[in-house]
């Protein structure tokens, strides 16, 4: 066996589809499909059910895909140790990063990355907080942002920022003209939520459990509506379709201040407004395997993160 075909599977594992799994090892599904067939003679078991809309592990499969898991972190551990020898800081950094933290972070970490690690690229991977952790424990990538809570599973945490939520709502809204809002007074409002697998979605029925319901009956398509990113859905708020929650970071530079420069865009239709005495939050934490050898690598991400301007954020040292 070779470790590519244990990467085959535990990537068939994770998409439980050939198709999807060859897409994300960039090789034809042809090729995947004959080296798993290669190591299933190999060992003389049936690692995965093939079904017309789906395929599922087996349970001697399952087994066999979590030593998988752990054979290719520990390869990619010895490639780890060999550049820690040379230079902790020399060559890439692979770094995930979940779907409503990217857009506001990522623009300034990388100018910061770039100017105090030039020879330690960042390569970037934006992806939903289940996905990036099963990339962590795979090696796919070295290290990821995401927001507390989710699964212990056994990964260095440290945390970055404590980040408040604001209300967004249209411009013509009754609320508009606040200086603060309450959750309570929210319930009774429609709300845009992110779809099934973003976090935020989750901290968003945090505040208003209530919305929870609306998801799975027909009474609530009058009352919560869904989108695909925190963008999309601010759009939304401005054509006046609800209100939403969105973390501090997603908020216009210039949408706070007293006499806002006139815009074109859709978000000159939206008014961000904050809750008023402590505002819900999400804790932003940077997660790595503890079995990762460039300490110096974590650090000096961590520091070009702290670098950033990072508005309206709580910073945690």
């Amino acid at each position: 066996m070779t470790l590519t075909e244990l990467k085959y599977i535990v990537a068939v594992a994770r998409e439980k589809h050939f198709g999807k799994a060859a897409e994300a090892c960039f090789v034809s599904q042809p090729t995947l499909s004959v080296a798993i067939k290669k190591l299933e003679d190999e060992l003389e078991v049936k690692l995965f059910e093939r079904s017309a809309n789906e395929v599922s592990v087996t349970p001697l499969g399952e087994e066999i895909v979590r030593q998988a898991q752990s054979v290719l972190e520990q390869a990619a551990s010895i490639k780890e140790i060999a550049k820690r020898g040379k230079d902790p800081l020399a060559g890439p950094l692979k770094l995930g990063v979940i779907y409503t933290i990217g857009p506001y972070l990522l623009p300034d970490l990388v100018r910061q990355a770039i100017a105090r690690t030039p020879q330690m690229p960042l390569m970037l991977q934006e992806n939903f907080t289940v996905k990036l952790l099963e990339m962590l424990r795979t090696g796919e990538i070295d290290c990821a942002v995401m927001a507390e809570p989710f699964p212990d599973t056994g990964l260095a945490l440290a945390g970055l920022y404590d980040e408040p939520f604001m209300a967004a709502v249209p411009n013509t809204h009754a609320f508009a003209t606040r200086e603060t809002i309450t959750a309570q007074e929210l319930k009774s409002e429609t709300m845009l939520l992110l779809g099934t697998g973003h976090c935020f979605r989750d901290h968003v029925l945090e505040v208003c459990p209530e919305f929870a319901r609306f998801s799975s009956d027909a009474e609530g398509i009058r009352k919560s509506f869904e989108g695909s990113s925190l963008e999309t859905i601010k759009h939304m708020v401005a054509a006046g379709m609800g209100i939403t929650l969105v973390p501090r970071l997603s908020v216009p530079k210039d949408a706070l201040d007293p006499k806002p420069k006139r815009r074109r865009d859709d978000q000159a239709f939206v008014r961000y407004i904050p809750f008023d005495g402590d505002p819900p939050m999400r804790r932003v934490v940077l997660a790595w395997r503890r079995s990762f050898t460039r300490y110096e690598a974590i650090a000096a991400l961590r520091n070009a993160i702290y670098a950033c301007e990072l508005p309206g954020v709580k910073r945690l040292s």
